[in-house]
């Protein structure tokens, strides 16, 4: 927090007026509430109806009915259908989620595959293409990739495989020839949330198929009741949420009634098992814990191992066998844990190096890099992202993290800030240094992608350049929103809990944070990397407990600081039965 300088606070401006509802029925908004939902935008109450009646209609998908059509013949039929995954919690929830699905309509022959992070590489190539042809599929769904997998499917197709798509990343070049491909972000397509992810792709699949079978009298005839597909979305959720897909209003949906259905215990008994082993108690969970509690766990045996354990506890229908599969990841995480201090430590160690080595070429005038390239030889090559994330929290500059693959190959996670498009910025690198990179995909502010290590350099190069040349064009903002300054008496634990329950919050859709000037009573250093404060309001006789997690460098001893002003959330805090309000503090500078 302290260690690379202060940041502006900017005050989230509003251009919306959103009212109570007048005399349609809608409750009353919280005066707070309405505040923090215009600062996001949010202009009629109808944007914040989370029913799934208001999802997004799923016949606006291209290729939707072929898909559907496909599937449905598959069941009717008793094809053999294959699912390949992705190894994030992303493609684990997807994978999860199609084959309880498909199974819950009567297809009885359905399995899946994922690749081997570090025999396979990432998505639909060739080499899984290969090893799915060893199962005898007729059908192939992918979930959350294959969009780029032109010659994996190529590989598929020439095998009188059947291949169906599902992704929500963007396309890399031209599309792979499929039978059929569900994704929001290709050309041609009218489905309105272009912010979907992987497992929300899929989750549209199975309604469009529900509704098929259903038209087709399948149902009857097969002996089986209509599955309730509402009762999914808790791993839609999961998914969405982990793999920071931004939460409009179509995502907000799923995500909120995800939420309500693990809060009111009936989830699936993996993810309870996973928050049980990650100390949080299901009934009073909020979106945060899908990215800080679930998706570590499951993130990690695909980091280090293979995201089957993962995919097994989510389709676990009994709470011993989840729970034990809960704890195997517990125990991968641990390990990732460790791998990743070591890394993180490392690549600090080159950061500041080459912020010494170019202050002076700084491109900002801020005296630091315009973006990082960091490789080490003995990193972790699925551990990369997570480095690459860390060492992006702390610069707020790009960030390429590279670890050495298998055949000497060298595999990046790229991370971005804002402003800038991570993809689109390896797309002119490709383009203008043909053959420099292998491969590549993702989002606009994450990445993946192979070169050769011969390359490195070179890259590294072109990478600092593109970088440079964006920031002199459109400049860099290291500025912190918050939604402005609450009076003393707004800091209450009633207003924390307000804020907890009109979930969810997350991705492009903030969870809120505010800003005030406080007088420093107390600060002390906690679990060694942790402040504990106790801050009262300037000019006030109210005193408010706050922690600031991993504020210090291990060892670092407490600053003294006497006025500052801090940027924090209200957040309620549970400790041996009791409730009670705390500050978590994300910023803090001297006032």
């Amino acid at each position: 927090m302290f260690e690379y300088g202060q940041k502006s606070i900017r005050r989230r401006v509003s251009a919306c007026r959103l009212g109570d509802g007048g005399d349609t029925g809608e409750p009353e908004i919280a005066p707070l509430l309405r505040r923090i939902y215009e600062n996001r935008q949010i202009g009629h109450v109808s944007e914040l109806r989370l029913s799934l009646s208001g999802l997004c209609r799923p016949d606006s998908l291209k290729d939707g009915a072929t898909a559907a059509a496909l599937v449905c013949e598959a069941i009717e039929t008793g094809q053999r259908v294959l699912v390949i995954g992705d190894y994030d919690t992303d493609g684990a929830a997807a994978v999860a989620l199609a084959l309880s699905g498909l199974r819950s309509m009567g297809l009885g022959e359905v399995d899946y595959l994922v690749p081997d992070r570090f025999e396979h590489g990432y998505g639909l190539s060739p080499e899984i293409a290969e090893v799915a042809l060893r199962k005898s599929p007729d059908v192939v769904i992918t979930v959350d990739n294959g969009i780029n997998g032109v010659d994996g499917a190529a590989v598929l197709k020439r095998n009188g495989v059947t291949v169906i798509i599902t992704d929500h990343h963007l396309a890399a070049g031209r599309l792979p020839v499929a039978d059929a491909i569900l994704n929001p972000n290709q050309p041609g397509c009218e489905f309105p949330s272009k912010v979907i992810a992987g497992v929300g792709v899929m989750f549209y699949l199975l309604l469009l198929v529900r509704a098929k079978l259903k038209s087709a009298g399948w149902f009857e005839k097969a002996l089986l009741p209509v599955p309730n597909l509402g009762g999914l979305v808790d791993l839609v959720a999961l998914g969405t949420v982990a793999d920071m897909a931004p939460l409009d209003h179509n995502n907000r949906i799923l995500v909120a009634n995800g939420l309500l259905r693990i809060r009111s215990g009936k989830c699936r008994p993996g993810i309870r098992a996973l928050l049980e082993v990650g100390g949080r108690d299901h009934s009073g969970m909020v979106s945060s814990d899908f990215g800080f509690v679930i998706a570590p766990r499951l993130n990690a045996a695909g980091r280090l191992d293979n995201i089957s354990t993962g995919i097994e506890c989510l389709l676990a229908g009994d709470a011993a066998v989840a729970r034990e599969y809960a704890r195997q990841l517990d125990q991968i995480n641990e390990q990732r844990k460790e791998i990743e201090k070591d890394m993180q430590n490392r690549a600090l160690d080159i950061v500041r190096r080459l912020m010494t080595e170019q202050s002076e070429a700084g491109p900002c005038g801020n005296g630091t890099s315009a973006g990082f390239c960091l490789y080490d030889a003995g990193w972790h090559q699925g551990v990369s992202g997570l480095v690459a994330s860390r060492i992006k929290e702390k610069t707020n500059q790009p960030v390429v993290a590279f670890a050495k693959t298998r055949n000497g190959d060298l595999t990046g996670s790229a991370r971005s800030v804002d402003g800038l498009h991570i993809k689109d910025l390896l797309e002119g690198i490709a383009m203008e240094n043909s053959g420099l990179i292998e491969k590549f995909g993702g989002h606009a502010m994450a990445a993946g992608l192979t070169i050769r290590s011969s390359g490195y350099d070179r890259f590294r190069e072109r990478f600092h350049a593109k970088v440079t040349d964006h920031f002199n064009r459109v400049g860099i903002s290291s500025a912190i929103d918050t939604d402005g300054e609450l009076e003393p008496e707004e800091i209450s634990l009633a207003n924390a809990e307000l804020i907890r329950d009109a979930m969810p919050w997350g991705q492009g859709f903030p969870s809120p944070r505010f800003d005030g000037e406080f007088v420093v009573l107390d600060c002390r250093a906690v679990g060694q990397v942790h402040l504990r404060m106790t801050l009262q309001p300037a000019g006030q006789a109210t005193q408010f407990e706050a922690i600031a997690f991993k504020a210090l460098a291990p060892g670092q001893v407490a600053p003294d600081l006497e006025r500052v002003r801090a940027v924090y959330q209200l957040d309620v805090n549970h400790f041996r039965g009791r409730k009670s309000l705390q500050l978590v503090v994300e910023y803090l500078e001297p006032a």
